[in-house]
């Protein structure tokens, strides 16, 4: 694992793998948490070994040590990434690491200089926050895109860098 330069918000990213045991055991947290509030067919988490065959790339947000936080983001086609797996443990939750790993992802996709970034995040109450996030940060809603249909439980919300 590198760190990533600069430091947000007094944390450290950290380019992260699913293998290390405490990314691993959040990662599975956050994908039992999005498979109790989805059904399968509109559920679109990736398990963690997923995320390493689909050559994500994986950043983990430290604080003194402590793993607070991990999302990733993969190339989908030429110019265009997608976000996955955006999860902040519970007792880091109002801090900012959800804003701080999605800074880092974006700019790790500008330097991969990727034109557009996507997502889907759920439409009940839980994500809210995510999408309140995503929107502060200048994603807006679209069409489904890649393998993804339109389904009344899923919001699809894209960029461009």
């Amino acid at each position: 694992m590198r760190p990533l330069q600069p430091e947000y918000n007094n944390l450290r990213l950290i380019e992260g793998t699913a293998a290390t045991p405490d990314v691993r055991a959040l990662l599975s947290h956050h994908f039992e948490v999005m498979r109790a509030h989805s059904p399968l067919s509109s559920c679109h988490v990736m398990e963690p070994e997923e995320l390493i065959d689909a050559r994500a790339t994986l950043l983990t947000a430290r604080e003194l040590g402590e793993l607070l936080g991990v999302g990733a983001i993969r190339e989908i086609g030429p110019g265009h990434a997608e976000l996955k797996s955006m999860h902040t443990s519970a007792a880091a939750r109002g801090r900012g690491v959800g804003q701080t790993i999605l800074t880092g992802l974006l700019d790790h996709a500008r330097n991969r200089n990727w034109k557009r970034v996507s997502l889907e995040t759920g439409t009940i109450d839980l994500f809210a926050p995510a999408r309140a996030l995503y929107q502060r940060n200048g994603f807006s809603e679209c069409p489904p895109f890649g393998d993804y249909v339109t389904d009344p439980l899923s919001v699809f919300m894209t960029r461009t860098l």
